[in-house]
């Protein structure tokens, strides 16, 4: 929570300036997203002000910043163009409070679950998307708009070399919109995006009925977008975390972004999630307290209400060379040096992930590289080793190496024992080797069944008592030795 009394008032100065840069740096962005879905540019500014406020107060990460988001416009979209804006303000209700509850279930920390591969993955294909995003501004665009972008990319290059004192965006959105001003040079402004000026966002019921079959209507929707959101937002959190080395809060991040999408709903807005190329920014520019990210949103409700006219004027060639260097910023790019000495399914996950996150949907990407990253973890898991000895009354021993599963059921049953040849008393020692799930279980269930069945004895040795307490209530024909074994076998705590 944002309070007074603990606030480090030594980085002021850069809080205030960094949210000033993030605040200019919103308004294209949301006003572009706004008409993707065929809104008002108001719908997306009132995201940006509402939901950037909300999660700079109490979200799980200070500075991040949140607003109105292209890969949750892209889930909205059919919505809107099927039943109107009504029915997505309240999907964007129902949204945030299918987010609340899973931080009060304290979910969030499942993003743990996601593979280093897979965010690096995450991360070079939201930089990608960052910039293709911003070619649609150059749609007949002349020399002067390259020549601004590339002055900009050069601003924020080279000054930051010679002082930090002002962030170097701040800069170039200043010093080149003044010169653009007064010589007159043609080229695209904020102000031909679309219409800014507006009023504080107001209270009001949606115009559209609540009852059981907008509730199924908007329910799937409502779903994709909190679980979007969410991995969006908590992706952003985990690079964050490595860029700062202070790690944030998933189920308060979930909570702030429920209680934030919640309110936008009841204030003509509609659904965001947090923002990576603007945390970047916020980031980078000094931005590092919850004063910077709250600066953003309440300078960006100050432009829609005050100072339209000014922000009008500000070229997009700027804010789109600031973005470039975002997206540069954001890339792994030692992820690619390291392609070079992963293992091949770590680079396959990472490739694959950033493919998908560029041509497909974040969340696909993100989900795809879990359970591929799940598939590799269990194939290379699935290797049972074995060492023989025979004991001095001919009993032979299997000393057993590596995990008991799903994946080494099959490979344990057929490949490790001879069954025929072996003599009358076998015995298998579990000390190197854990039985992980109930497979494991019916494995050994169906070995020793099929030495009954020779008139052989086989028995467990060092079994622990919850192994032992599962293979009587699961199998039917083990039995086991009785020692004292000092590990557990793997089971849900």
């Amino acid at each position: 929570m944002f309070t007074l009394k603990n606030y480090d008032t030594s980085n002021t100065k850069n809080d205030l300036l960094s949210g000033t840069v993030v605040a200019v740096a919103l308004v294209p962005e949301a006003i572009a997203f706004s008409l993707v879905a065929g809104f008002s540019p108001l719908v997306g500014l009132y995201t940006a002000f509402i939901l950037g406020l909300i999660t700079a107060l109490i979200g799980g990460k200070p500075g991040m910043i949140s607003g109105a988001t292209g890969s949750m416009v892209v889930v909205m979209v059919s919505l809107a163009q099927s039943h109107g804006l009504e029915y997505v303000l309240w999907a964007t209700i129902l949204t945030g409070l299918i987010q609340i509850a899973i931080g009060v279930a304290k979910l969030g920390k499942l993003i743990r679950f996601v593979p280093q591969p897979a965010i690096f993955g995450f991360v070079n294909g939201l930089a990608v998307v960052i910039a293709m995003s911003q070619f649609q501004f150059f749609k007949g665009a002349d020399a002067t708009m390259y020549a601004l972008v590339i002055t900009t990319m050069a601003i924020m290059f080279v000054l930051p070399k010679w002082t930090k004192a002002v962030p170097a965006g701040l800069v170039a959105i200043v010093a080149l919109t003044i010169i653009v001003y007064f010589s007159g040079l043609e080229t695209k402004s904020v102000a031909d995006l679309g219409n800014i000026s507006g009023t504080l966002p107001k209270f009001s019921l949606p115009n559209a009925p609540l009852n059981f079959d907008t509730f199924v209507t908007i329910l799937p929707y409502s779903i994709i977008l909190a679980l979007v959101g969410l991995i969006e937002s908590l992706l952003t959190l985990s690079v964050l975390d490595e860029m700062s080395g202070k790690r944030g809060s998933g189920n308060k991040e979930c909570i702030a972004q429920g209680i934030g999408n919640t309110t936008c709903g009841f204030f003509g807005a509609m659904a965001g999630c947090a923002m990576i190329g603007q945390s970047i920014i916020n980031f980078t520019s000094g931005g590092l307290t919850r004063l910077s990210s709250a600066t953003a949103a309440i300078l960006l409700i100050t432009f829609v209400v005050s100072l339209s006219n000014i922000i009008g004027v500000i070229p997009i060639a700027v804010l789109v060379g600031i973005m470039f260097m975002v997206s540069i910023e954001t890339f792994e790019w030692a992820s690619v040096d390291r392609l070079k000495k992963m293992q091949k399914p770590d680079a396959f996950i990472l490739l694959s992930v950033t493919i998908i996150t560029i041509f497909e949907d974040l969340a696909v990407a993100v989900i795809a590289g879990v359970i591929i990253s799940a598939l590799v973890f269990a194939y290379q898991q699935a290797k049972l080793t074995k060492r023989v000895r025979v004991e001095n009354d001919g009993t032979k021993v299997y000393e057993l190496n590596g995990p008991l599963f799903f994946g080494s059921a099959n490979n344990f049953i057929n490949d490790i024992f001879d069954i025929q040849n072996d003599p009358k008393a076998v015995v298998i020692d579990f000390t190197n080797t854990r039985v992980m799930d109930s497979s494991g279980v019916e494995a050994i269930d169906k070995l020793t069944k099929k030495y009954t069945k020779l008139g052989k004895t086989l028995k467990l040795r060092h079994l622990s008592d919850d192994c032992i307490e599962a293979l009587q209530n699961a199998g039917k024909f083990c039995t086991h030795e009785v020692d004292n074994p000092t590990y557990k076998v793997a089971r849900d705590y």
